[in-house]
């Protein structure tokens, strides 16, 4: 390996992005001032992916995980996206916690009109084709 790409490897943040879908609607989240995006964050040295995209759904919505299935890895610019879809225990009791100021869900066909990054837009259209 070249010490550019060791470089670029190193440089990529991991991060956990999880698909909360219910009755034909996704749950995206949203920081102050910022655009909505998938629960999730970054994936901390001492876990793994699975790990911290069920803390992260934890923390960001209260919503308890029953289980996840992984569905794809996403690397843009700067980020490696590790991407589950969620089965939860308590579906109906989603709310902002922590960091995030703002939690809805929005129909599947709503996302061409939500403020969000390429990267979000792309891992929601992925997992849509797929239903």
């Amino acid at each position: 390996m070249t010490l550019i790409a060791l470089w670029e490897v190193q440089a990529l943040k991991i991060r956990a992005t999880v698909i909360c879908a219910h009755e034909e609607h996704i749950l995206f989240v949203r920081k102050a001032r910022s655009k909505w995006a998938l629960p999730g964050g970054k994936v901390e040295s001492d876990e793994r992916p699975v790990g911290a995209a069920e803390r992260e759904l934890e923390e960001e919505t209260g919503l308890n995980v029953d289980s996840l299935l992984y569905l794809q890895e996403l690397k843009t610019r700067d980020t490696l996206h590790h991407v589950f879809e969620a089965s939860v225990v308590n579906i109906d009791q989603a709310r902002p916690c922590n960091e995030i100021v703002d939690c809805q869900w929005y129909a599947y066909g709503a996302l061409d009109e939500l403020d969000t990054t390429d990267a979000t837009r792309h891992i929601v259209k992925s997992f849509l084709r797929r239903l």
